[in-house]
């Protein structure tokens, strides 16, 4: 079956999440965070890692997707932007709505794209907004526009900082218990399916690390002064492989990065932006 684009414009929720410190925490430990971390991990105190907010739009991805008609065999996350309005606080109720943006036709050999963004209130109040790509490789060819091809360049120089961290083989079962439950992370014969040797991680998993990365380097102790933070995933990783995120400041506020194997070879997330309150 072919990717429906008619399903451009169309409005997907409300989508409703309560939540409390557990889920909170639940989260920041399935993305690394431990006793070095406790401000995520422990009550007292507790502050909230800004990407917990993909949690709150996991059913956008699984309704954009089967309202696009798109073949989960071949669905990848291939773009995240998460956009804050506020910090994310320790409990509530989470309200998003959605509409899917966007169906790209990158060739029968590569695939489609499916762009979707979304608004989560707090409370009433605008908390922040998700954008986001889906990649599905076996979907191109059906008659679509081109993808738009927008990314940070660069800097030419060494980064200004490289944090390693280590996902533990197992993380994906942990991970996937903030509600991201898709069988690609879990189920080795789906993942066989999908052309991977076993189940791969989370790339919202990798780019929790990051944030973490990334916080502890720019906004220390302070996860609130996050504003933005955006990339692609570029390659699929595989748990238990170590990690380093690669940051280079661009200017008071800004910050470019990526995120590759510790022991070498390509970027597993690039395109990398963050921003916060300098």
């Amino acid at each position: 079956m072919a990717l429906d684009a008619t399903a451009v414009g169309k409005p997907l929720g409300p989508y409703v999440k309560e939540y409390d410190w557990k889920d909170a925490v639940l989260y920041a430990l399935g993305v690394g965070a431990g006793f070095s971390e406790l401000e995520y991990c422990y009550e007292k105190n507790l502050k909230v890692i800004p990407t917990f907010g993909v949690t709150a739009v996991f059913d956008v991805f699984f309704h954009a997707a089967a309202a696009a008609k798109a073949n989960l065999t071949g669905l990848l996350h291939g773009e995240q932007e998460l956009v804050f309005h506020r910090p994310i606080p320790v409990s509530g109720t989470l309200t998003t709505e959605a509409r899917i943006t966007g169906c790209y036709d990158k060739g029968v050999k590569t695939g489609a794209l499916v762009t979707a963004e979304s608004w989560t209130h707090h409370s009433g109040a605008p908390l922040f907004t998700s954008t986001f790509t889906l990649f599905s490789r076996l979907d191109g060819g059906f008659g679509g526009p081109a993808a738009p091809n927008q990314r940070p360049t660069f800097p030419d120089r060494p980064p200004d900082a490289a944090i390693d961290d280590r996902p533990a083989p197992n993380q994906p079962l942990l991970y996937r218990l903030s509600g991201d439950l898709f069988a690609l992370h879990a189920d080795p014969e789906f993942a066989r399916a999908s052309g991977f040797e076993r189940p791969i991680m989370h790339g919202l998993c990798t780019l929790g690390y990051a944030c973490r990365a990334l916080v502890a380097h720019l906004t220390p102790g302070e996860p609130e002064r996050v504003r933005r933070i955006a990339c692609r995933f570029a390659k699929p990783l595989y748990p238990g492989t170590p990690i380093r995120t690669l940051i280079w400041r661009i200017r008071p506020g800004a910050a470019l990065w990526k995120t590759v194997p510790a022991d070498g070879g390509q970027a597993v997330i690039t395109g990398g932006v963050f921003e916060y309150t300098a």
